[in-house]
């Protein structure tokens, strides 16, 4: 939906299990539309309603295929219905299966990522409203565990740059990538995306060419989830990238897990979280402001077990676990929703900073029992947490 000073919401459809075009559009038009009219009854409005799609790379391909992609179009006219962003991080399944550090790849070395992504944008620029412009979201880069040749990640966002600014200027539209920073990406944090983009900006000078295609078309998708996990402040992050003229493609509104390191009934609770499908990376800070990193919950305790510690002195443990924005989590544990909640201010402060919104709770299928809702009605409650929230920070 269209917010105040042309600022756009959805949800990301990457919460239905799709990796078909007919599976996509089966999950659009009987979940999507199923939320939508239950957020009309809640808020007693109906503008039209904004889709964050996921696509898979062989979503993408059939619906370029044939007239798929005009047969789509004319569904959305149909249902006063709009797309403005496209979730292109996972390139296959995403869903029933064990995804963990595999949904890095393809990374950004590959042409397999790079031809993915441009198809993406061909959907996006024929789709976006004109006043909305386009983006896709992507990974930041690669893995560190892959250690990527970061030559060729530039080589191949430069090309990708390249065919977006064709694109951008052939359907009179503002279109961007924006690079997801997470927990162990190639970058992930304030300090690593800065450096990131620096060195990206050194590279094109380097080759002679154009910096203001990566400033135009390329940036960050800024999770709140993810900067909450690194501790970063969110007015510090987007007041840097600002200064940095690295622009917000998107704004990822999502929350995680955090508990009291000294709490044992705290760290058993964890436990629940564990789950074969993901990555929850687990990161820690000490009182003398010390971060560790874990790749998952497994080894986030077999840490614990052979320090045996003091866990007083370890202070707290943030979990890569979306949980639903609205959610507080039953005692001991707690949550990072200050962060989304920083965001949200952040924007109404500074409404030029990003157009994109969007809740992705993406989690649901793996949420322990005592923390689901029917999928609809938790979509729709996200929905009001947001508007709410939003609401409050521009009173």
């Amino acid at each position: 939906m269209e917010l105040a000073n042309n600022i756009h919401l959805s949800y990301c459809t990457n919460i239905h299990p799709a990796e078909t075009w007919e599976e996509t559009f089966a999950a659009l038009r009987d979940h999507a539309l199923t939320v939508r009219d239950q957020l009309s009854k809640e808020t007693g409005e109906s503008p039209a309603f904004a889709l964050g799609m996921r696509l898979s790379a062989v979503a993408a391909t059939e619906l370029l295929a044939g007239d798929q992609l005009e047969q789509f179009q004319s569904w959305l006219v149909r249902e006063n219905a709009y797309v403005y962003t496209i979730n292109g991080f996972p390139f296959g399944a995403f869903h029933g299966t064990r995804v963990k550090e595999k949904v890095y790849q393809p990374d950004w070395t590959t042409a397999e990522r790079l031809n993915y992504t441009l198809n993406l944008f061909k959907i996006i620029a024929e789709l976006a409203p004109i006043q909305a412009g386009g983006s896709v979201s992507t990974l930041p880069g690669s893995f560190k565990e892959f250690q990527a040749d970061e030559d060729l990640i530039f080589q191949n966002l430069y090309a990708c740059a390249e065919h977006i600014a064709v694109l951008a200027k052939q359907h009179a539209k503002d279109l961007h990538l924006g690079l997801e920073p997470e927990p162990l990406g190639h970058f992930e944090n304030t300090e690593e995306s800065l450096a990131f983009f620096q060195r990206f900006n050194s590279w094109a000078e380097q080759h002679g060419k154009d910096q203001t295609l990566i400033q135009q078309h390329i940036g960050i998708n800024y999770d709140t989830c993810h900067f909450a996990l690194e501790y970063d402040d969110c007015f510090t992050a987007l007041n840097a990238f600002a200064e940095a003229k690295i622009r917000i493609s998107k704004i990822h509104l999502s929350n995680a897990l955090s508990i009291d390191l000294s709490n044992d009934d705290a760290l058993a609770s964890i436990r629940s979280f564990d789950e074969p499908t993901y990555l929850h990376q687990v990161l820690t800070k000490a009182p003398n402001g010390k971060i560790q990193r874990h790749r998952d919950i497994p080894e986030f305790f077999a840490y614990l077990d052979r320090q045996a510690a003091n866990f007083e002195l370890l202070g707290e443990a943030r979990v890569h676990f979306h949980i639903p924005l609205y959610a507080d989590p039953d005692a001991p544990l707690g949550s990072t929703r200050d962060h989304a909640e920083a965001a949200l201010a952040y924007i109404s402060q500074h409404p030029q900073t990003c157009p994109h919104l969007e809740m992705e709770t993406y989690t649901w299928g793996v949420l322990p029992a005592a923390m689901q809702l029917p999928i609809h009605q938790q979509l729709t409650q996200e929905y009001l947490w947001t508007l709410k929230t939003l609401e409050s920070k521009n009173a």
